[in-house]
């Protein structure tokens, strides 16, 4: 079953992504070039409330309030260790049409072999800069907010948006949950994450959906990822 998932996971890279020797995702469309997908991009702009502690951190609450500094600017090339230092880094309220890319890089020479990891954003995303890593470049995104190693709160949500990045048991909580209505042009996809590194070892599961689709979330999950797809609603 799950080279069956994988297998689809790179059916559908090989329409936006390619791997390099290195198992790096590099983006064939290239940087600021948005993924499109057949979810409602107006859900993309729903955040979903952390938990003290969770994702937004104490008090972050919804869009709207008043929200401190970014981390990270949404828009930018950067120095790990001098010019942001290692963590993971959540930005949010990203539309399609904002072409939202980020980047983990081993040396700034802008060559495709310089990327470690890398995406394009809808709505929500995280990810994991090591000490290790020289750059971090994000083009057209929502600033970026460093959060908790680990994860805490008590989401109430009982859906989240088919465009995004959530961590469980901040954003979103383990259960099982039905997408329905996604037409094969869509794109849906979905990834159960161990981490927010991004690699394909990052992979706990995933799948392509057309027509309904459904998935439990475990509490072992540190993050679950979707794109293209219509919303998700938390069945059991």
């Amino acid at each position: 079953m799950y080279q069956h998932a994988q297998q689809k996971q790179r059916n559908w890279f090989a329409r936006h992504k390619v791997l390099t020797a290195a198992g790096a995702l590099v983006l064939v469309v290239g940087a600021g070039a948005a993924l499109s997908g057949g979810g409602d991009d107006s859900a993309s702009d729903k955040v979903v409330t952390a938990g003290d502690g969770g994702a937004g951190g104490k008090g972050a609450g919804k869009e709207g309030k008043a929200a401190k500094k970014a981390d990270i600017p949404g828009s930018g090339t950067f120095q790990v260790g001098s010019d942001v230092k290692p963590g993971t880094y959540r930005s949010v309220g990203n539309k399609s049409s904002g072409n939202c890319y980020w980047e983990r890089a081993k040396d700034s020479k802008g060559e495709p072999d310089s990327i470690i990891a890398n995406d394009n954003v809808t709505g929500s995303s995280y990810v994991t800069i090591k000490a290790d890593d020289k750059i971090f470049k994000s083009q057209g995104c929502k600033g970026w907010e460093l959060v908790p190693a680990k994860a805490d709160g008590a989401p109430k949500t009982t859906s989240v948006s088919g465009n995004g990045m959530y961590r469980v048991g901040a954003d979103i909580a383990p259960g099982t949950y039905r997408s329905t209505g996604n037409k094969a042009d869509g794109n849906c996809y979905w990834e159960r994450a161990k981490d927010a590194l991004h690699g394909v070892d990052s992979i706990a599961a995933n799948e392509n959906v057309t027509g309904n689709g459904l998935v439990t979330i475990t509490a072992q999950d540190a993050y679950f990822k979707t794109a293209g797809c219509a919303e998700w609603k938390k069945t059991g």
